[in-house]
């Protein structure tokens, strides 16, 4: 531990938001850089508790007070060794994590929780400022063959274990570039895609093979997988959205937020969309339905694409500003959450639900049909609280049903469990022999620090199955 007083004497420091007038006119990530002498200090908040529920709040069980003890000491090079030890890709859950590490944090039962997020960030990119992260090629090949379906977190953990333990591994993805999730999805204002392509670089240095424009259940048939390879790992993600069914959903300009997003990703990496099937906020009245973190990842893009007017519509009441007695520590707490789009404009709608959409003549979306409800589960309608907006552009963003299943999934003939998600024991091996799921796609839509351990717990299992035991973490 190095400063046990360190707690007491410094107080939570985090990094800045660039200026809201700024970063709303460009795609570049919107936080500032963190001194690393300030870094250094907030490691050494960090008590070593003779029980760091830090780790049960963390799905990887990152070794946190480890490395906030080598950051406070100045020992940088030591520190990634421990983040990698558990984490594939810190970069990843720096930027992206909501943190439960955080709300888990023993100093925050009293005062405001280590900045476990903020140096997790600062170690990586550090690092790879240093040129510590560097390919690590196996020694030795197995001779095993293992395909993997998906490039998202889960895929590309998987992958990079697995291959590490000396297996031949190639990652199938059905778009024109790798990253599932994390390419097409992700706003770049959270996360650029340079620090994707960087740890790509690395895996393709290691041995990795991806095959781009891949689609397994399309133009890669699944019995070419099962008879090519030893094992089969399912990692596609939870892409099924959620629906809106409601009078009006047929009316042109209400689209799934997973078709929007992905088109401004494109965009940012210099790609032309068609006018025609293009989806653009710019100079329109944008209601986004949903108020998750995909909600605000539209919220942020609207602002950009300079919407005329943007509302996200919640239909749970508005939490309190602190923690929730409901959910005391170390629980994930129930409290308002302010993300950088919050603060970039738009007009946060609670307890409202759409009742149905009118159009105009050219059967276009005009305008949206609400009413107050109370709180869950009954969502009871408020009498007399019916209200209209003029809308040109509506966003689903209501989250995601599981995985998709026509094409792969029902060639394949696995079994799934009661929620559509591909069923496994805890052998994370499906109903098919051979064939494994992680990720999204086995426990259904969830954190990218849940799916970064799905993979390494897929790849530990199906490095068991195939040579009978396991070294990997």
């Amino acid at each position: 531990m190095g400063k046990p007083t360190g707690f007491l004497e410094y107080p939570r420091e985090v990094t800045q938001r660039r200026p809201v007038g700024e970063r709303v006119n460009d795609f570049f990530e919107v936080y500032e850089e963190f001194p690393a002498t300030k870094v250094q200090v907030q490691g050494a908040r960090c008590m070593d508790c003779g029980v760091p529920f830090c780790h049960s709040g963390c799905p990887l069980n990152n070794l946190i007070p480890d490395w906030n003890d080598l950051v406070y000491r100045d020992r940088w090079k030591d520190a990634i060794r421990a983040l990698h030890a558990t984490n594939n890709f810190p970069e990843f859950t720096g930027r992206l994590c909501p943190a439960p590490c955080e709300a888990a944090c023993v100093l925050g039962i009293s005062d405001p929780p280590v900045t476990i997020k903020q140096i997790e960030k600062s170690i990586v990119d550090r690092a790879f400022s240093e040129g510590w992260i560097v390919p690590e090629p196996p020694p030795t090949r197995t001779g095993k063959r293992i395909a993997i379906v998906g490039s998202g977190p889960a895929g590309l953990a998987a992958a990079q274990q697995l291959n590490r333990a000396g297996h031949t591994v190639t990652v199938f993805e059905k778009a024109d570039r790798i990253g599932g999730l994390l390419r097409y999805g992700i706003p770049d204002f959270k996360m650029e895609k340079r620090i994707l392509d960087r740890r790509l670089d690395q895996l393709t240095a290691e041995g990795v093979v991806f095959r781009p424009n891949s689609h397994v259940g399309g133009n890669v048939p699944v019995e070419s997988l099962q008879k090519e390879f030893d094992a089969v790992l399912l990692a596609g993600g939870a892409e099924q959205p959620r629906d809106l069914n409601v009078p009006g959903r047929e009316l042109k300009g209400i689209h799934f937020a997973m078709e929007f997003l992905p088109q401004q990703n494109r965009r940012t990496l210099g790609e032309r969309i068609n006018s025609k099937g293009g989806i653009l906020a710019t100079g329109r009245r944008v209601v986004i339905i949903g108020g998750g973190d995909t909600g605000a990842d539209c919220l942020g893009t609207c602002h950009r694409q300079n919407a005329t007017s943007v509302h996200q519509f919640e239909i749970l009441p508005m939490p309190p500003a602190d923690r929730s007695p409901e959910t005391p520590w170390p629980l994930w707490p129930l409290q308002l959450r302010v993300e950088s789009s919050h603060e970039e404009g738009g007009i946060r709608e609670w307890a409202a639900a759409t009742t149905k959409f009118t159009g105009d003549d050219r059967g276009n979306v005009a305008q949206l049909h609400a009413v107050r409800v109370g709180p869950a589960p009954r969502f009871a309608t408020i009498p007399g609280s019916e209200f209209t907006l003029e809308v040109d552009l509506v966003l689903l963003a209501l989250g995601f049903t599981g995985p998709v299943r026509s094409g792969m999934i029902d060639q394949l003939g696995v079994k799934l469990a009661p929620r559509g998600n591909v069923a496994t024991g805890e052998d994370r091996m499906s109903s098919v022999p051979g064939i494994f799921a992680a990720g999204d796609m086995r426990r259904g839509q969830s954190l990218i620090v849940w799916a970064i351990a799905e993979g390494r717990q897929a790849a530990r299992a199906i490095d068991r199955y195939l040579m009978g035991e396991t070294r990997l973490t």
